[in-house]
């Protein structure tokens, strides 16, 4: 299955509780980190509700 390279490149702080358990599940817990998951429809979903704390790296 494809996989998706996550990087956080902005603090949680000071932001609702659900975003910050979203990043959670998508395993990032430090700015700059990188994680590789896979690639599905409730991934993207997670990505798009945090998507001004990460970016996707190719």
């Amino acid at each position: 299955m494809a996989t998706i390279k996550i990087k956080q490149v902005k603090s949680k702080i000071g932001y609702p509780i659900d975003q910050k358990r979203t990043l959670k599940c998508l395993g990032l817990r430090k700015i700059s980190q990188v994680v590789e998951v896979e690639d599905n429809p409730s991934v993207r979903g997670m990505i798009r509700k945090v998507h001004h704390l990460v970016t996707v790296v190719e």
